[in-house]
């Protein structure tokens, strides 16, 4: 635990260092290196406490992590679902996480997709997952290139479904898409569900990636 700490406290203090040695430019400024160093360090330990100490003092961002940059193909962006409206179309709060995880996808071909969400509202007519896999065919991203979990419930489930088909698949890094008040509790499941074998970073909608609003809505629902 001791080492533990002194990890957390050097990510920490290197943030100061980070600005200053790189310009911002494209998705390198000083927060996402700052993340970039938490999410392999402190927040690889597979401990709950650690790993919840690590996911509260990140500095949450709509910018690509660096994970992403160092090994497109190996990464796997993970869209968190919410419940769907009675009709089966999306609520509020999941068309910003689509719209951030449609430009990631844009902007990194080679990374896979895996939407998560389970059938949360019976009269929908359709899991979250399937719901948002057809959203971003029909926003240009191949079929093939987008798997699907659809039996969680929870953001709990989301973590321990999910974990593995990324084990299955050799990811070598995970990023979770959701909204801001969501972030931070889905990192710490999904980094315990991984028990620290890869790298678990996450991103929020907002203009770093071209999906609006930095909040990504309120009130998160359903498998969210």
């Amino acid at each position: 635990m001791k080492r533990t700490v002194a990890a957390l406290a050097a990510a920490t203090s290197v943030v100061g260092a980070a600005n200053a040695a790189v310009a911002p430019h494209a998705q390198a400024d000083g927060p996402v290196l700052y993340n970039g160093l938490l999410s392999t360090t402190g927040c690889q330990i597979p401990n709950f406490q650690v790993i919840k100490t690590c996911s509260a003092i990140e500095a949450l961002s709509p910018r690509a992590p660096v994970i992403l940059n160092l090994n497109p193909i190996g990464t796997r962006l993970v869209v968190l679902g919410a419940r769907l409206n009675n009709n089966g179309s999306m609520p509020g709060v999941l068309i910003p996480r689509l719209d951030a995880a449609l430009q990631l996808a844009r902007g990194y071909p080679t990374a896979g997709i895996i939407t998560t969400g389970g059938v949360t509202n019976r009269r929908a007519g359709r899991s979250e997952a399937q719901a948002m896999k057809t959203w971003l065919i029909q926003h240009g991203i191949p079929a093939n290139r987008i798997a699907t979990e659809n039996r969680a419930q929870s953001t709990a489930e989301n973590a321990k479904y999910v974990a593995p088909m990324l084990a299955a698949g050799g990811a070598s890094g995970v990023v979770v898409v959701t909204s801001y008040d969501h972030l931070r509790r889905a990192m710490t499941n999904f980094r315990s569900a991984v028990n620290g074998s890869i790298p678990v970073a996450g991103v929020i909608p907002g203009p770093g990636n071209g999906s609006g609003s930095s909040s990504g809505g309120l009130g998160s629902m359903g498998s969210s």
